[in-house]
């Protein structure tokens, strides 16, 4: 009876074992597939580690322009990769027979990771236009206000420029940066920038700083619901998406069919199975999460 109890106290001494997270091949990426209750954990847990960590977006387009960019190929191939938008959860349907748990765009998901993360961090946003990151910082601010946001700054910048905002990062003692500058630009800064050289954690959240700080519109719920908020975007920016969205949808769609038939060809088709991460390399570290 003694022998049980202090087996019981030990047990709860011992933290819990952290579950492998499912991950599906997506045209050669490991993405994430989860609920966004999952997520927020499983984010929380990548962020544990004392080494920085990197967080990103996969849709059509940023795979687009992976598959004939190597830097940025192998930055995603370093970070915790989440679902965003309807392309990749066809890509998901076709090649592993059911769609993504949850749509994980940034958008949504940054706000309610914020909130709901039992981490608190000192956050510094990167990104966008002149003005608009402190604004979207004010709007965070609102929402988790758990959180030290402790500085902002626009996202045009040139290395010096990103040299001086690194050092207001490390004198403000940032240990999470947001940062919102498109792909492929944003994982390449926060790869040079944070995870080697400045050793913070950081999380490319794309448009973000635009929606909530309201410097431009989004889709209304309805619309996201039907999935097709991208048709509202481009309607809204037709010169600046139109490529992005027809013609690199397009693209995307062809990529999708021809994997699909490399697929059929190997006798798998639809019956292929989502696949759990390999351990990293023991030099790197012991988390089961991949490492930035």
């Amino acid at each position: 009876m003694n022998q049980t109890a202090d087996q019981a106290i030990q047990a709860a001494k011992e933290p819990p074992i952290k579950a492998l997270p499912q991950l599906r091949d997506i045209l050669g990426f490991q993405v994430l597939a989860a609920t966004r209750k999952e997520a927020v954990a499983i984010m929380d847990d990548y962020l544990d580690d004392q080494k920085p960590a990197l967080i990103t977006f996969l849709n059509a387009h940023v795979s687009n322009l992976a598959s004939r960019n190597a830097q940025l190929a192998d930055i995603l191939n370093s970070s915790l990769i989440l679902n965003d938008g309807v392309g990749v959860s066809i890509a998901s349907m076709l090649l592993h027979g059911s769609s993504f748990p949850e749509n994980l765009n940034g958008t949504d998901l940054v706000p309610l990771f914020l909130h709901d993360s039992r981490h608190c961090f000192r956050i510094y946003a990167v990104g966008a236009a002149e003005g608009i990151a402190a604004r979207a910082v004010a709007a965070l601010r609102e929402m988790a206000p758990q959180h030290t946001y402790v500085g902002a700054h626009h996202g045009y910048l040139t290395d010096e420029e990103s040299a001086a905002v690194l050092a207001d990062i490390a004198d403000k003692r940032a240990d999470l940066i947001l940062v919102a500058m498109g792909s492929p630009r944003q994982e390449i800064w926060a790869e040079k920038y944070l995870m080697q050289n400045g050793g913070r954690s950081a999380i490319c959240v794309g448009g973000l700083f635009d929606f909530i700080s309201k410097e431009k519109p989004r889709a209304p719920e309805w619309v996201r619901a039907l999935r097709s908020e991208w048709i509202f975007r481009l309607m809204v920016e037709p010169r600046r998406l139109w490529q992005r969205y027809l013609v690199g949808n397009a693209i995307f769609m062809v990529r999708l069919a021809a994997a699909y038939i490399r697929l059929l060809r190997a006798g798998r088709g639809r019956t292929a199975k989502p696949s759990t991460p390999k351990p990293p390399p023991e030099d790197k570290s012991e988390s089961l999460l991949p490492q930035g």
